[in-house]
Protein backbone atom coordinates (compact mmCIF):
# COMPACT_ATOMS: atom_id res chain seq x y z
CA UNK A 1 0.00 0.00 0.00
CA UNK A 2 0.73 3.53 -0.18
CA UNK A 3 0.62 4.33 3.10
CA UNK A 4 0.48 8.40 4.70
CA UNK A 5 1.42 8.20 8.66
CA UNK A 6 0.89 11.40 10.52
CA UNK A 7 2.74 12.12 13.01
CA UNK A 8 5.07 9.64 11.51
CA UNK A 9 7.98 11.01 13.39
CA UNK A 10 6.89 10.78 16.68
CA UNK A 11 7.03 7.90 19.43
CA UNK A 12 4.60 5.56 18.12
CA UNK A 13 4.73 6.92 14.43
CA UNK A 14 8.26 6.13 13.97
CA UNK A 15 8.07 2.83 15.13
CA UNK A 16 5.08 2.29 12.51
CA UNK A 17 6.30 3.81 9.64
CA UNK A 18 9.82 1.49 10.27
CA UNK A 19 7.37 -1.44 10.31
CA UNK A 20 5.10 -0.45 7.42
CA UNK A 21 8.44 0.05 5.30
CA UNK A 22 9.88 -3.63 6.43
CA UNK A 23 6.69 -5.00 4.84
CA UNK A 24 7.07 -3.63 2.04
CA UNK A 25 4.80 -0.63 2.16
CA UNK A 26 5.56 2.84 0.48
CA UNK A 27 4.99 5.77 3.52
CA UNK A 28 4.76 8.97 3.48
CA UNK A 29 5.23 10.51 6.94
CA UNK A 30 3.94 14.41 7.41
CA UNK A 31 5.12 15.52 11.03
CA UNK A 32 6.07 19.19 11.95
CA UNK A 33 8.96 18.00 13.71
CA UNK A 34 7.65 19.74 17.46
CA UNK A 35 9.67 17.12 19.56
CA UNK A 36 12.89 16.89 17.03
CA UNK A 37 13.88 14.54 14.18
CA UNK A 38 15.54 12.02 15.75
CA UNK A 39 13.64 9.37 14.11
CA UNK A 40 14.28 10.30 10.63
CA UNK A 41 17.79 8.92 10.55
CA UNK A 42 17.10 5.98 10.48
CA UNK A 43 13.35 6.40 8.55
CA UNK A 44 15.32 8.19 5.56
CA UNK A 45 17.83 5.33 5.38
CA UNK A 46 15.11 3.25 4.37
CA UNK A 47 13.40 2.80 0.36
CA UNK A 48 10.09 3.95 -0.69
CA UNK A 49 9.99 7.02 2.45
CA UNK A 50 9.05 10.50 1.44
CA UNK A 51 8.97 13.25 4.11
CA UNK A 52 6.59 16.09 4.47
CA UNK A 53 7.31 18.21 7.37
CA UNK A 54 4.00 20.32 7.69
CA UNK A 55 1.37 20.85 10.26
CA UNK A 56 -1.65 18.84 10.23
CA UNK A 57 -3.85 22.31 10.72
CA UNK A 58 -2.44 23.54 7.29
CA UNK A 59 -4.80 22.40 4.90
CA UNK A 60 -3.19 23.14 1.85
CA UNK A 61 -0.22 21.17 3.09
CA UNK A 62 -2.70 18.19 3.78
CA UNK A 63 -4.53 17.67 0.89
CA UNK A 64 -0.93 17.82 -0.87
CA UNK A 65 0.06 15.10 1.40
CA UNK A 66 -2.95 12.78 1.39
CA UNK A 67 -2.72 12.52 -2.96
CA UNK A 68 -2.53 9.13 -4.00
CA UNK A 69 -2.35 7.72 -0.75
CA UNK A 70 -4.06 4.23 -0.42
CA UNK A 71 -4.32 4.53 3.41
CA UNK A 72 -4.28 7.15 6.63
CA UNK A 73 -2.75 6.09 9.55
CA UNK A 74 -3.99 9.56 11.89
CA UNK A 75 -1.31 9.82 14.98
CA UNK A 76 -0.13 13.30 15.01
CA UNK A 77 -1.73 15.07 18.17
CA UNK A 78 -0.84 16.82 21.25
CA UNK A 79 -0.45 13.31 23.21
CA UNK A 80 -1.37 13.27 26.82
CA UNK A 81 -3.03 15.12 29.70
CA UNK A 82 0.01 16.81 30.70
CA UNK A 83 0.46 18.74 27.24
CA UNK A 84 -3.00 19.15 26.36
CA UNK A 85 -3.05 21.27 29.57
CA UNK A 86 -0.75 23.29 28.69
CA UNK A 87 -2.35 25.05 25.82
CA UNK A 88 -6.46 23.82 25.55
CA UNK A 89 -7.16 26.29 22.71
CA UNK A 90 -4.22 24.48 20.83
CA UNK A 91 -5.12 21.31 22.11
CA UNK A 92 -8.84 21.59 20.74
CA UNK A 93 -7.34 22.88 17.39
CA UNK A 94 -5.00 20.10 16.89
CA UNK A 95 -7.13 17.24 17.63
CA UNK A 96 -10.28 17.79 17.15
CA UNK A 97 -10.74 20.22 14.59
CA UNK A 98 -7.42 19.15 12.45
CA UNK A 99 -8.51 15.32 12.38
CA UNK A 100 -11.98 16.01 11.27
CA UNK A 101 -10.31 18.01 8.13
CA UNK A 102 -8.18 15.74 7.25
CA UNK A 103 -10.30 13.10 7.32
CA UNK A 104 -12.62 15.08 5.46
CA UNK A 105 -9.50 15.82 2.55
CA UNK A 106 -8.40 12.06 2.44
CA UNK A 107 -12.08 11.22 1.82
CA UNK A 108 -11.86 13.34 -1.34
CA UNK A 109 -8.82 12.73 -2.20
CA UNK A 110 -9.73 8.76 -2.48
CA UNK A 111 -7.98 7.17 -0.04
CA UNK A 112 -9.63 3.84 0.80
CA UNK A 113 -9.15 3.76 4.43
CA UNK A 114 -8.51 5.73 7.19
CA UNK A 115 -6.97 4.57 11.19
CA UNK A 116 -7.55 6.94 13.74
CA UNK A 117 -5.43 6.23 16.77
CA UNK A 118 -7.15 6.89 20.08
CA UNK A 119 -6.90 6.02 23.59
CA UNK A 120 -8.46 3.44 26.63
CA UNK A 121 -8.07 7.24 28.34
CA UNK A 122 -11.61 7.51 26.91
CA UNK A 123 -13.67 5.34 29.42
CA UNK A 124 -11.77 7.22 32.68
CA UNK A 125 -13.39 6.14 36.21
CA UNK A 126 -15.12 2.96 35.65
CA UNK A 127 -17.88 2.84 38.44
CA UNK A 128 -16.51 -1.25 38.79
CA UNK A 129 -12.95 -1.18 37.75
CA UNK A 130 -13.16 -4.85 38.16
CA UNK A 131 -15.00 -5.70 34.89
CA UNK A 132 -12.86 -4.93 31.86
CA UNK A 133 -14.01 -2.42 29.70
CA UNK A 134 -15.15 -3.68 26.33
CA UNK A 135 -15.55 -1.70 23.53
CA UNK A 136 -18.76 -0.99 23.85
CA UNK A 137 -18.91 0.14 27.45
CA UNK A 138 -19.91 3.75 28.39
CA UNK A 139 -16.97 6.17 27.81
CA UNK A 140 -16.31 8.52 30.52
CA UNK A 141 -13.61 11.23 29.31
CA UNK A 142 -12.14 13.05 32.50
CA UNK A 143 -9.57 15.19 30.54
CA UNK A 144 -9.43 17.17 27.45
CA UNK A 145 -7.46 15.02 25.64
CA UNK A 146 -9.88 12.00 26.13
CA UNK A 147 -12.71 14.45 24.87
CA UNK A 148 -11.01 15.47 22.18
CA UNK A 149 -10.72 11.88 21.44
CA UNK A 150 -13.98 11.07 22.05
CA UNK A 151 -15.33 13.78 19.86
CA UNK A 152 -13.48 12.21 16.81
CA UNK A 153 -14.44 8.98 17.21
CA UNK A 154 -17.81 9.86 17.28
CA UNK A 155 -17.76 12.02 14.02
CA UNK A 156 -16.03 9.81 12.25
CA UNK A 157 -17.97 6.81 12.90
CA UNK A 158 -21.03 8.60 12.31
CA UNK A 159 -19.99 10.06 8.86
CA UNK A 160 -17.94 7.22 7.39
CA UNK A 161 -19.04 5.89 3.97
CA UNK A 162 -18.86 2.60 2.01
CA UNK A 163 -15.71 3.77 -0.02
CA UNK A 164 -13.56 4.40 2.99
CA UNK A 165 -13.32 2.03 5.35
CA UNK A 166 -12.71 4.11 9.13
CA UNK A 167 -11.65 2.28 11.96
CA UNK A 168 -10.44 3.78 15.56
CA UNK A 169 -8.07 1.95 17.87
CA UNK A 170 -8.22 3.03 21.75
CA UNK A 171 -4.57 2.59 22.40
CA UNK A 172 -3.28 1.40 26.02
CA UNK A 173 -0.74 3.61 27.45
CA UNK A 174 2.62 2.79 25.44
CA UNK A 175 5.97 1.69 26.62
CA UNK A 176 9.06 0.28 25.09
CA UNK A 177 12.24 1.73 23.10
CA UNK A 178 11.22 3.97 19.98
CA UNK A 179 13.58 5.92 17.61
CA UNK A 180 11.97 8.76 18.98
CA UNK A 181 11.98 8.01 22.73
CA UNK A 182 10.28 9.45 25.76
CA UNK A 183 10.11 9.37 29.31
CA UNK A 184 6.65 10.70 30.05
CA UNK A 185 5.09 7.31 29.91
CA UNK A 186 4.49 5.15 32.70
CA UNK A 187 6.89 2.73 32.78
CA UNK A 188 9.77 4.10 30.61
CA UNK A 189 9.72 6.95 33.32
CA UNK A 190 9.76 4.57 36.15
CA UNK A 191 12.91 2.34 34.64
CA UNK A 192 14.22 5.93 34.43
CA UNK A 193 13.92 7.35 37.78
CA UNK A 194 14.76 3.64 39.25
CA UNK A 195 18.50 3.95 37.00
CA UNK A 196 19.57 7.36 37.04
CA UNK A 197 18.29 8.23 40.94
CA UNK A 198 17.58 5.04 42.38
CA UNK A 199 14.51 5.48 43.74
CA UNK A 200 10.80 6.27 42.95
CA UNK A 201 8.16 8.31 44.11
CA UNK A 202 4.95 7.26 43.15
CA UNK A 203 1.60 9.05 43.11
CA UNK A 204 -2.10 7.51 43.18
CA UNK A 205 -0.16 3.98 43.18
CA UNK A 206 -3.93 2.12 43.42
CA UNK A 207 -5.20 3.42 39.97
CA UNK A 208 -6.06 0.60 37.05
CA UNK A 209 -4.17 1.48 33.63
CA UNK A 210 -3.80 -1.15 30.48
CA UNK A 211 0.07 -1.38 28.80
CA UNK A 212 1.37 -2.00 25.71
CA UNK A 213 4.63 -1.85 23.63
CA UNK A 214 5.21 0.30 21.11
CA UNK A 215 5.91 -2.13 18.88
CA UNK A 216 2.96 -3.96 19.39
CA UNK A 217 0.74 -1.09 18.96
CA UNK A 218 2.80 -1.07 15.59
CA UNK A 219 1.62 -4.54 14.64
CA UNK A 220 -1.78 -3.80 15.60
CA UNK A 221 -1.79 -1.00 12.90
CA UNK A 222 -0.75 -2.32 9.94
CA UNK A 223 -2.53 -6.00 11.02
CA UNK A 224 -5.83 -3.25 10.79
CA UNK A 225 -4.61 -2.49 7.33
CA UNK A 226 -3.96 -5.94 6.60
CA UNK A 227 -7.73 -7.42 7.68
CA UNK A 228 -10.76 -7.47 5.16
CA UNK A 229 -12.69 -4.23 5.43
CA UNK A 230 -15.62 -5.61 5.89
CA UNK A 231 -14.66 -6.88 9.07
CA UNK A 232 -13.03 -3.62 10.32
CA UNK A 233 -15.55 -0.94 9.07
CA UNK A 234 -17.08 1.46 11.46
CA UNK A 235 -15.04 -0.79 14.13
CA UNK A 236 -13.44 0.30 16.89
CA UNK A 237 -10.40 -1.89 18.65
CA UNK A 238 -8.90 -1.57 22.00
CA UNK A 239 -5.26 -2.67 21.28
CA UNK A 240 -3.23 -4.08 24.34
CA UNK A 241 -3.86 -7.35 26.44
CA UNK A 242 -6.19 -8.31 29.15
CA UNK A 243 -3.35 -9.40 31.35
CA UNK A 244 -1.40 -6.31 30.96
CA UNK A 245 -3.71 -3.96 33.33
CA UNK A 246 -1.53 -3.25 35.94
CA UNK A 247 -1.79 -0.82 39.05
CA UNK A 248 1.33 1.68 40.14
CA UNK A 249 2.01 -0.58 42.48
CA UNK A 250 2.64 -3.79 40.76
CA UNK A 251 4.54 -1.75 38.07
CA UNK A 252 6.53 -0.90 41.15
CA UNK A 253 7.20 -5.03 41.95
CA UNK A 254 7.52 -5.43 38.28
CA UNK A 255 10.46 -3.29 38.31
CA UNK A 256 11.61 -4.29 41.47
CA UNK A 257 11.76 -7.76 40.27
CA UNK A 258 13.76 -7.02 37.17
CA UNK A 259 15.88 -4.60 38.55
CA UNK A 260 16.01 -4.93 42.01
CA UNK A 261 15.56 -3.45 45.31
CA UNK A 262 15.28 0.48 45.62
CA UNK A 263 13.75 3.48 47.54
CA UNK A 264 10.03 4.05 46.75
CA UNK A 265 7.72 6.41 48.48
CA UNK A 266 4.15 6.05 47.55
CA UNK A 267 1.51 9.26 47.53
CA UNK A 268 -1.98 9.07 48.18
CA UNK A 269 -3.99 10.44 45.60
CA UNK A 270 -7.68 10.64 45.63
CA UNK A 271 -8.66 12.65 43.06
CA UNK A 272 -7.35 11.00 40.39
CA UNK A 273 -10.32 10.37 38.27
CA UNK A 274 -9.37 7.81 35.87
CA UNK A 275 -9.02 4.45 36.97
CA UNK A 276 -9.78 1.97 34.13
CA UNK A 277 -9.25 -2.28 33.42
CA UNK A 278 -9.70 -2.89 29.75
CA UNK A 279 -10.75 -5.95 27.77
CA UNK A 280 -8.76 -6.63 24.32
CA UNK A 281 -10.84 -10.08 23.16
CA UNK A 282 -12.42 -8.21 20.21
CA UNK A 283 -9.14 -7.35 18.52
CA UNK A 284 -7.84 -10.76 19.30
CA UNK A 285 -10.96 -12.41 18.08
CA UNK A 286 -11.39 -10.77 15.01
CA UNK A 287 -8.02 -9.56 14.05
CA UNK A 288 -5.91 -12.62 15.86
CA UNK A 289 -4.26 -10.34 17.16
CA UNK A 290 -1.72 -11.07 20.45
CA UNK A 291 1.07 -9.11 21.92
CA UNK A 292 4.59 -10.15 21.63
CA UNK A 293 6.25 -8.52 24.32
CA UNK A 294 4.98 -7.97 28.15
CA UNK A 295 5.88 -4.72 30.84
CA UNK A 296 8.37 -7.13 32.41
CA UNK A 297 10.17 -7.53 28.48
CA UNK A 298 9.83 -3.82 28.14
CA UNK A 299 11.35 -2.87 31.59
CA UNK A 300 14.69 -4.95 30.74
CA UNK A 301 15.10 -3.48 27.08
CA UNK A 302 15.06 0.31 28.08
CA UNK A 303 17.29 -0.56 31.05
CA UNK A 304 19.33 -2.10 28.90
CA UNK A 305 19.53 0.65 26.72
CA UNK A 306 20.11 3.32 29.73
CA UNK A 307 22.47 1.38 30.79
CA UNK A 308 24.86 1.38 27.55
CA UNK A 309 24.14 5.53 27.11
CA UNK A 310 21.86 4.89 24.16
CA UNK A 311 19.20 6.90 25.43
CA UNK A 312 21.58 9.74 26.95
CA UNK A 313 21.13 12.57 28.08
CA UNK A 314 17.71 11.58 29.97
CA UNK A 315 16.54 15.28 30.68
CA UNK A 316 16.89 16.07 26.72
CA UNK A 317 13.36 17.87 26.45
CA UNK A 318 12.58 16.47 23.10
CA UNK A 319 12.18 12.62 25.24
CA UNK A 320 9.44 14.67 26.90
CA UNK A 321 5.75 16.00 25.50
CA UNK A 322 6.09 18.20 28.02
CA UNK A 323 9.10 19.81 30.49
CA UNK A 324 10.63 16.72 31.77
CA UNK A 325 9.38 16.57 35.76
CA UNK A 326 12.25 17.25 38.37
Amino acid sequence: MRILITGGAGYLGSVTSLLALAQGHDVRVVDNLLHGATALAALRAQNHFEFCRADICDQAAMAEAARDMDAVVHLAAIVGDPACSVEPDLARKVNYDAAVQLFETCRRAGAKRFVFASTCSNYGRMADSSVPATEDFELRPVSLYAETKVAVERRLLQESEPGMTVTVLRFSTLFGLSPRMRFDLTVNEFVMRVLSEGRLVVYGEQFWRPYVHVSDAARAILKLLEAPPEIVQRQVFNVGDTGENYRKLDLVEIIRDQLGEYDVKFVKRHEDPRDYRVSFERIKNTLGYAITRRVSEGVNEIAASIRSGALHPLDDPQKYNTAPVT
